[in-house]
């Protein structure tokens, strides 16, 4: 009688290999060849069972296994769904992962695809339950000891700093680092300064940012500083010479830049209320058409304010009213709003400058005073003026607006704004000048 042997069924196995750090992975012969080579032996020794290597490589480098994004990872698991593997093989199951809720992912791919996973070190079939159970447990330990070690290194940062020392991040403005120490940069350390003392100054985070743009400060990454980055300049204890760690602060190994009567008088503003800070900074603010502005019947008009609750309302009021004198024509307003009139100037000068008849007398202007300038520079400074306005300060906008309007005159119908167009050369000239230099040097 004829017996008859049922042929093996040929196993496709892929093997993956992973490696956290990068640390070796330039050696000739690293970690993941060494787990490559222990995977090919057990695979050629299943053999006899039908067992074969897939010629694609299935490696992660430099990834941890707390993250199921892993190019290697992912193209293994396109390939299972693809139905080109069947055995899995890696050394150790940390290797694919080390959290319990990805793995629990991953097997349910294997399972839906009917592919066995197998550690060469670890011997278990995850088709049985028992073998599930074992899976789980080694899992459960593999990340029981990840977050182990995570603790060790939390502790070990949180007494690092508990002694002062630098623990690494980014480098605040105004240090340096020198054997994984902070320095002071004396240059930058100034910068500080002067930015915590123009603070106490002006009282304003958006004057101030507006002010440093204006002046080109950038950060260590070399980006212009905004309101942002210069309030957590503002509160950054390490300018105190403290490290701080989650809350708490210790003294450090550093030398302060900020002495502690600056720390406090800056701190005192910015524990008052925001918009109380922001109202104070108006109030202070010139007005910014102080002496230009008139009624038609040749009445000065003079800043006033008033002030409800927490907000302060401005206004241009005639000197009739102050005065008690009767209006000579009644359809004539004798209080209006100061942000509506200001707002209203600034838009005429910003369609002046940007008027072609403008721009001609601007160049002829300035050529005939002995400016070499480029035409393309005085054009482009003109295009620009929109922008250059946003970052000026309130007492510069206020120079400007007295070299640019003779007159503004408030009729029945509304405003007369006289520009003197002659006055735009003047603050091109003063926009010019900081490019020229520039290009001298």
């Amino acid at each position: 009688m004829d017996q008859r042997v049922n042929p093996i069924r040929r196993q496709r196995c892929a093997i993956y290999t992973r490696k956290s750090s990068e640390e070796g992975l330039e050696q000739e012969f690293n970690s993941l060849h060494a787990q490559r080579e222990a995977c090919e032996a057990y695979i050629a020794s299943q053999r006899s069972e039908g067992w074969v290597l897939v010629r694609d490589q299935y490696d992660d480098g430099g990834i941890s296994g707390g993250t199921l994004e892993r190019p290697g990872l992912k193209q293994l698991l396109a390939d299972i769904e693809d139905g080109l593997i069947d055995v899995v093989v890696v050394y150790k199951i940390d290797r694919l992962s080390r959290s319990l809720m990805d793995f629990s992912k991953l097997v349910e791919v294997f399972d839906r695809n009917g592919v066995t996973f197998v550690s060469v070190t670890q011997s278990f079939n995850t088709t049985t339950s028992m073998g599930r159970l074992t899976l789980n447990i080694l899992l459960s330990f593999a990340q029981f000891e990840r977050e182990v070690t995570a603790e060790r290194i939390r502790d070990k940062v949180r007494a690092s700093r508990m002694k002062g020392m630098w623990m690494g991040g980014y480098v605040p403005l105004g240090y340096d680092v020198k054997d994984r120490k902070l320095v002071v940069n004396e240059d930058e350390a100034a910068t500080v300064r002067g930015i915590f003392e123009r603070f106490v100054e002006v009282g304003s985070a958006t004057v101030l940012a507006r002010e440093l743009r204006r002046k080109g400060l950038r950060n260590k990454q070399g980006t212009l500083v905004d309101k942002g980055y210069l309030y957590r300049l503002l509160v950054n204890r390490v300018y105190r010479g403290e490290a701080v760690h989650k809350g708490k602060a210790y003294p450090g190994e550093h030398q302060a830049i900020i002495d502690e009567q600056l720390w406090d008088q800056v701190h005192a503003i910015l524990r008052q209320n925001p918009r109380k800070r922001a109202n104070n900074t108006r109030a202070q603010a010139p007005a910014l058409l102080k002496g230009l502005i008139f009624t038609a019947t040749g009445a000065a008009m003079t800043p006033s304010s008033t002030k409800k609750g927490a907000r302060r309302y401005r206004y241009y009021v005639s000197m009739d009213v102050i005065k008690n004198r009767e209006p000579s024509d009644e359809g004539i307003p004798r209080r209006l709003p100061a942000d509506l009139v200001e707002a209203a100037v600034v838009t005429e000068l910003r369609r002046v400058m940007r008027a072609p008849s403008i721009t001609a007398q601007v160049i002829a202007h300035l050529a005939r005073e002995g400016h070499a300038f480029a035409e393309a520079d005085v054009i482009s400074a003109l295009q620009t003026f929109d922008d250059v306005w946003t970052q000026l300060f309130p007492a510069e906008q206020t120079r400007i607006v007295q070299l640019l309007v003779r007159r503004v005159t408030v009729t029945s119908e509304g405003l007369v704004i006289d520009v003197r167009t002659d006055g735009v050369s003047g603050v091109m000239r003063d926009m010019m000048a900081p490019r020229k230099k520039v290009a001298a040097e």
